[in-house]
């Protein structure tokens, strides 16, 4: 059995089980998991490597190892809540979130007519502020990494559909997302995961990093609205989503000026979170070009982006996963 279809029964078998498990008893199983997970995977010291980078101290501090560990811990509860999303109710789904903060901020777009490009992070729970943004009445496209084998790809994206969100394979047709946008509908797209491994060059939080920009390329192509959305795991395992106000674009025909603009001013907003709440960052892919730690420097070129560490602004996957 080669690796895919081990992943394809392990979804299966993850999704037989975890409806069947009480939510308290779940999550207190993830948190250990994720722990054990935090000693053995290989993984480690890239999640090390990145948190070193958001908080400033060496990879091998002590408290870099405790954010470490945590996200191990958010992802594997990130696992259970997937694994029993398409067995919840709509209202199960509704009450896993304490708060919604901004949603004016997406009416008030969408009220020109041009589509929304919401752009988000694998930061605390980032399906579910599509799945609960569709259950709000928005329709919402998200194009999403194209697993295999495919039967993987279809399990996991009926998952992610059962509460009307809509997710394309990264690798197909983008017709659908330019359809959704012209439709006045939302397009939910990644602002720190390259899956096709293209991006751009810039300064994030001190150091060289390679982010990918087609969320910006997309809403300036089709004139669509851009807005930053995060949805914070709290402690009892709810979350709060909060909507930022939308990003006022240059708009000035010359893409790449615009998008060296305006990146910059998106990513001083997710460097807001991450400095905040570095133990929501459930990413596990390097990110900087340049090690952590004092006598790093930025390549020549890069342009600076996210090196302000003020608190989120309180109006709260991939280009895909």
């Amino acid at each position: 059995m080669d690796r895919g279809e081990l992943g394809y029964y392990t979804y299966r078998l993850g999704g037989a089980l975890a409806p069947r498990i009480p939510p308290r008893l779940g999550y207190w199983l993830a948190e250990r998991f994720g722990a054990v997970l935090f000693r053995v995977s290989p993984g480690r010291a890239i999640v090390q490597e990145n948190i070193a980078h958001v908080v400033g101290l060496a990879p091998g501090s002590e408290r870099v190892q405790h954010i470490a560990r945590q996200v191990f811990c958010n992802q594997a509860k990130n696992y259970y809540d997937l694994f029993r999303v398409a067995a919840l109710t709509p209202q199960q789904v509704r009450a896993s979130v304490r708060e919604i903060r901004g949603l004016e901020h997406i009416d008030r777009a969408l009220a020109r007519g041009r589509g929304l490009v919401l752009a988000t992070a694998h930061f605390g729970n980032f399906d579910l502020a599509g799945q609960v943004l569709a259950l709000h009445g928005y329709r919402v496209t998200a194009p999403a990494e194209h697993l295999r084998p495919e039967r993987l790809f279809q399990y996991v994206r009926a998952q992610r559909e059962s509460h009307g969100l809509r997710f394309i394979p990264i690798n197909g047709s983008l017709r659908p997302v330019f359809r959704a946008l012209h439709a006045n509908e939302i397009v939910g797209l990644a602002l720190d995961r390259n899956v096709t491994d293209e991006g751009r060059l810039v300064e994030f939080l001190g150091s060289p990093a390679r982010l990918p920009d087609g969320y910006l390329k997309l809403a300036l192509h089709t004139g669509a609205g851009l807005i930053l959305c995060f949805a914070r795991r709290l402690p009892d395992n709810r979350f709060v989503i909060t909507v930022e106000p939308e990003i006022a674009l240059p708009r000035t025909g010359r893409h790449e000026d615009d998008i060296a603009t305006a990146m910059p001013q998106v990513l001083s907003i997710f460097a807001r979170y991450l400095r905040s709440y570095p133990d929501q960052w459930v990413y596990f892919q390097p990110v900087w070009v340049t090690p952590s730690g004092p006598g790093a420097t930025a390549e020549q070129g890069a342009a600076p982006a996210g090196s302000q560490g003020a608190g989120p602004s309180e109006h709260v996957q991939e280009n895909a996963r």
